[in-house]
Formats: C-alpha cells, sequence, structure tokens
C-alpha cells in the first residue's frame, strides 16, 4: 500500500547532494532532446543508459525519469516554434502553438505549454503513486493464464495503434516477437535460434539492440535530411502566462488530465493519441469551435497537459505488471532490469523503499522541467536550430560508445549497428519501430506464460474460459484487433471512393 512516510524519505533521497545533480542533469538533457526535431525522449534513454551502470540504482532511474517527462514536454517547443513537432506526441501543439508564434505570441504559447506539461505530468505521477501499490497488490493473484492474456492484449493494442497500417503494425509485431525468441528456450533451457553464433547464446543484448533501434537509426535519418536547415524561430517573450488564464482552464486541464492516464494506462498507446484525443474533445465543447487551429491557447494547453498526462500512466503497468506501457517506458524497464530491479508486483513487496523513491523522482521531474523551462525558455528556443552536421556525428558516436560501454563487447557495437540500419530501413518504409520493442519484451513473457498455463490445464486450452480475468483480457484483445480492421477497411473504401 502507499506509505507517507516512505514517500517523504524518497523525496529526502532524490533531493540529496548524490541524486539531486543526476535529476537537474536529466531534466536539462530531456528538454535539449526533446527540442531538437527528431530526436525523442525514448532515444535518448537508450543512449544514456549504458552511461548509469557505474551510478546507484535509484541516481540512474531518476535521471532516465527526468529525460522521460521533460523530453515529453519539450516536444512542444519545436511545434510552436517551427512547425516541426520536436516529438511524435507534439504534433497536436503545432495545431494552435504555432498559430500563436505567428501573432507574436510564441513565448505566450511555450509559458502556457509548460504549465500545461507539468500540471498533466503532475496528475498523472500523483496517480502513480496512489494506483500503483493497489494494482501491485492485484497483480499478486495473477498466475500463467493471467499474464499471458495481459501480454497478448499489449500486442494487440500496440499493433492497431501503430499507423495507418494494420499489415505493417503485424509485420513489426512479427519481427519483435521473432528477435524475442533468440537465446535460451524458458521451459527447457536449451539454445534455439542462435545459427551457431555463441555470442547470441543468451539472446541479443536489450539495450544494444534499443541503441540501435532509436538512437543510431535517427542519426542515420538526419545525415539523409543533412542539407535541410531548420528554419528561423520567432522571438520569444513574455513567457510567464498569467494566473488568471491558467486558473481559468481548469475544466480542460481536467478533462485532458483523465484521458492522458486512461491512455497512458493502456498498453501500447503512445502520449500522440492522449494529445490529439484531448485536442479534438476539447475544441468539441468549446462554445467557438473555429477559433481553433488559428491561435487558440486552450487547444495548446488541453494537448500538452494530455501528453504528460500519459507518462504517469504509462509507468503504472510497466511497474506493477512488467508490462511496458510504450516505447520509452520498454527502455526504462531495461534500465530497471539492468540494475538487477526487476518491475513487477514482487518489486513492491521487496523493495517499497526504491518505489517510493520512483514515486517522488517522478514528481520531483515533472516540477523540474516546469522551473527549467520558464527560466529557460529563450535559451531553449535556439536549440531548435542546431545545426544537423554537428547533431549527426554526435549521436552516432555516442551510440556506438555506448553500446560497447554496456559490457565491454566489441560484438554488442555491430549488434546496435545492424539494428540501427534495420532501425532506418523501417522508418523509409513506413513501418512502425515501438511495436518491435514491445513484442521483443512481451513475446518472451507470452510464450513462456503459456506453456506454464498449458501446464497447468494439463494441456488444454479450457483454463482460458475458466480464468475470469484472462478471459476478460483475451476478449477485449479480440474486440480491439476486429475494431481496427473496421476501421481499417472503412478507410480504404473511402479512399477508393
Amino acid at each position: 500500500m502507499f506509505d507517507p512516510a516512505l514517500l517523504l524519505a524518497g523525496f529526502a533521497s532524490i533531493f540529496s547532494v548524490k541524486i539531486f545533480p543526476f535529476l537537474l542533469i536529466g531534466s536539462i538533457l530531456g528538454i535539449v532532446v526533446g527540442a531538437i526535431p527528431g530526436l525523442t525522449a525514448t532515444m535518448a534513454i537508450a543512449l544514456l543508459i549504458p552511461f548509469t551502470f557505474a551510478m546507484e540504482p535509484i541516481a540512474g532511474i531518476v535521471m532516465l525519469l527526468a529525460i522521460y517527462a521533460s523530453g515529453i514536454y519539450a516536444g512542444g517547443i519545436a511545434s510552436i516554434l517551427i512547425r516541426t513537432p520536436g516529438t511524435p506526441a507534439a504534433a497536436a501543439t503545432l495545431l494552435d502553438g504555432y498559430p500563436m508564434a505567428q501573432k507574436g505570441e510564441a513565448g505566450r504559447a511555450i509559458g502556457i505549454a509548460t504549465i500545461s506539461s507539468g500540471i498533466g505530468g503532475l496528475f498523472s505521477a500523483l496517480a502513480l503513486t496512489l494506483f500503483a501499490p493497489l494494482l501491485a497488490t492485484v497483480a499478486l493473484r495473477f498466475s500463467a493464464p493471467e499474464y499471458f492474456a495481459l501480454a497478448v492484449f499489449g500486442l494487440s493494442v500496440t499493433m492497431g495503434l501503430s499507423g495507418k497500417s494494420l499489415l505493417r503494425g503485424f509485420a513489426a509485431v512479427l519481427l519483435g516477437l521473432s528477435i524475442g525468441m533468440i537465446g535460451v528456450d524458458p521451459i527447457g533451457g536449451f539454445p534455439r535460434l542462435n545459427f551457431g553464433f555463441a555470442e547470441v547464446s543468451g539472446g541479443f543484448n536489450f539495450v544494444a539492440v534499443m541503441i540501435g533501434l532509436f538512437s543510431l537509426s535517427e542519426a542515420f535519418r538526419q545525415i539523409e535530411q543533412m542539407s535541410i536547415l531548420p528554419p528561423k524561430p520567432p522571438a520569444v517573450r513574455d513567457v510567464l502566462p498569467k494566473i488568471a488564464e491558467i486558473l481559468g482552464m481548469w475544466r480542460i486541464y481536467l478533462r485532458s488530465c483523465v484521458y492522458g492516464l486512461v491512455v497512458g494506462i493502456t498498453p501500447g498507446v503512445g502520449a500522440e493519441t492522449s494529445s490529439f484525443l484531448s485536442y479534438a474533445e476539447t475544441k468539441r465543447r468549446d462554445k467557438d469551435p473555429s477559433r481553433f487551429g488559428k491561435g487558440a491557447p486552450e487547444g495548446v494547453a488541453a494537448a500538452q497537459s494530455a501528453e504528460n498526462g500519459s507518462t504517469g500512466g504509462d509507468l503504472l503497468p510497466m511497474l506493477t505488471l512488467g508490462v511496458p506501457g510504450d516505447a520509452a517506458t520498454a527502455v526504462l524497464m531495461g534500465a530497471l532490469t539492468i540494475h538487477n530491479l526487476q518491475p513487477g508486483p514482487m518489486l513492491f513487496q521487496e523493495r517499497p523503499d526504491l518505489t517510493h523513491q520512483i514515486f517522488a523522482g517522478m514528481i520531483s521531474a515533472n516540477v523540474m522541467f516546469v522551473v527549467l523551462g520558464l527560466l529557460g525558455a529563450r535559451l531553449f528556443a535556439r536549440i531548435v536550430q542546431i545545426d544537423r552536421r554537428i547533431l549527426a556525428p554526435l549521436v552516432c558516436l555516442l551510440s556506438l560508445v555506448g553500446a560497447y560501454a554496456i559490457d565491454n563487447n566489441p560484438f554488442d557495437v555491430w549488434v546496435t549497428f545492424v539494428f540501427g540500419v534495420i532501425g532506418w530501413l523501417m522508418q523509409r518504409g513506413g513501418f512502425p519501430v515501438s511495436p518491435v520493442v514491445l513484442a521483443i519484451i512481451l513475446g518472451p513473457m507470452m510464450e513462456s506464460n503459456l506453456r506454464r498455463a498449458l501446464i497447468m490445464g494439463l494441456g488444454s486450452p479450457a483454463i482460458f474460459l475458466q480464468r475470469p480475468i484472462a478471459l476478460f483480457l483475451l476478449a477485449v484483445a479480440a474486440i480491439s484487433l476486429f475494431a481496427v480492421l473496421r476501421r481499417s477497411r472503412r478507410e480504404r473504401r473511402e479512399a477508393a471512393a
């Protein structure tokens, strides 16, 4: 259960001399990376995991959490200034943020975006703090059938919401499942699919794969666009919004935070879904919807608060069930595992002090980026103009050095390079990368629990019909896929017409 005393001790630990500098560094890095178009918080987390090995576990985790929260927020800076989302989740912000900037209100738009992201992030972090221990208690009753059904549900949602083409999403999931099968059989313990390579007898190094798919692939994409210079952003002034204006949007914040939290809890659904959903609902409910798209502050507030409102929700299933909510939390899950911390209900039983430190770190990270975002808005606004001729080689170098630093193994460098090429080719072909990552994590979980469930049922699949939670999750997975198929068929008919 939630323990206020442990949470206070967690805050004391976070603001100690040993950990607070990493919170500050993570927040600054997250804003810098998030503000640069094309670079994402997921990429930054994957890139910096190897550099946390020498830290205390909580220091490294807090730094990565700060990168995550501030990186999601900072994507809105580029959306507002140059009409290019810094991160995919910030695409809804440009609809009204850029028109505000064109009217000379760039500072006001950034200020509203910063405060709104902070409100959404704090709401989701507090919800995480209150509900995660409860969900972990419920998860202790889960057995193999429930975990198999949960993995199937996560993959079905991921596949259905991974882009315009369901077939491409399905192909990405299959690729991830295939990669996850390389290594050791989870039940029999014998090697499989290693094709005679001793280096992959235990499977590919997860961090090396993540760095390749998210970091090195982005560096290759930046090299392709090296000759394209970013547009010059407008001047940023009068950043601090009026208190009355913020208080006047409390209904929008409440609604957007709830949307963000609910979408975040659903495995495989990204922050971009919550931001567009919240923006559309805010526009629908407004007395004058025609204002939206022309510089309505409410549009910026709705998109940003829902965007960061999903962060705590994404962490909730990852910490309590071991099922990541999105690609970023999948990488965070890898970071916890590397520090010998296994996400799941037992983490709350064995290390309640650590889980409350994570809660305190998430709350602190959302406060920190608001302070830095308001104080350094003019400085961060210049980041969107960083020359790709400097950025791309730097990301390549850090990716390969980070891959080698994992185990001082040259083979991991080659793994990173190969998956960097795979990720780059997938982006060029319109294939989503996130389902690959989630399938790599959920695939082994799905396989091992399927086989354990069949052993429990003496070989009969009827065991899934006898477990209400497992049956419910499998039914929801089937319904979600059916809904996606109907939507895809309707869109094809409309396109043909």
